[in-house]
């Protein structure tokens, strides 16, 4: 028999799901442009979709859930806006940025990823800790690039006002190598917490 306090731990990642579903349908009434919506949210779909398709089978740590949900969230609201009218001002004001950092932080949250990534391996013996973070981090570098070689070849088939919102550089020549950096330095950061989860453990 459970306690009220594993019950309620057991139940973190449905009331995620809840979260996460509950802003995908706020995000899609009047997006701020539709074509750019569909293209934001496609992989964060699928995301989400897999995740849930896979619960039963293999259920990642709340750690892990909570990580992977950031992305989920700050991306489903950078589409319904476009990333780069999200109403972020005050963050831009406070700090005196040329442009809307909202991305960035979406881009860092990417590389949350590398958490669970590192845990599947590890609780699957596929690999040892250390190899599973090396693994975690080159995963979510790869992504990274991937993902900007997307960003690049939508704007130039979709042109217009769609491509450059969904490209999102905001007339920063690097904003693709900003990006990477930012997913690499949230991996980095997921990775460091890793390595003080339960799943490493010290031989």
């Amino acid at each position: 028999m459970t306690t009220s306090g594993n019950s309620w731990q057991y139940r973190i990642p449905h009331f995620l799901a809840v979260i996460i579903i509950a802003t995908m349908v706020w995000s899609y009434i009047n997006p701020a442009d539709v074509t750019v919506w569909w293209a934001e949210m496609v992989p964060i779909i699928a995301i989400f979709a897999g995740l849930l398709a896979t619960f039963g089978k293999f259920r990642f740590s709340n750690t892990s859930y909570l990580l992977m949900s950031v992305l989920l969230i700050l991306h489903t609201i950078g589409a319904h806006y476009t990333f780069a009218n999200v109403p972020f001002d005050w963050i831009t004001d406070f700090f005196g940025f040329e442009r809307n950092h909202y991305d960035r932080i979406a881009h860092f949250s990417v590389g949350f990823y590398a958490y669970p990534a590192a845990e599947l391996l590890v609780r699957k013996q596929w690999a040892r800790p250390v190899t599973a973070v090396f693994f975690g981090l080159f995963f979510i570098m790869a992504v990274a690039a991937a993902y900007e070689i997307i960003e690049w070849q939508f704007a130039v088939i979709e042109g217009g006002n769609a491509g450059i919102e969904f490209l999102g550089s905001q007339g920063d020549v690097w904003d693709a190598q900003k990006d990477m950096l930012a997913d690499t330095l949230g991996a980095i950061l997921a990775l460091v917490l890793f390595g003080f989860s339960r799943w490493v453990k010290p031989r």
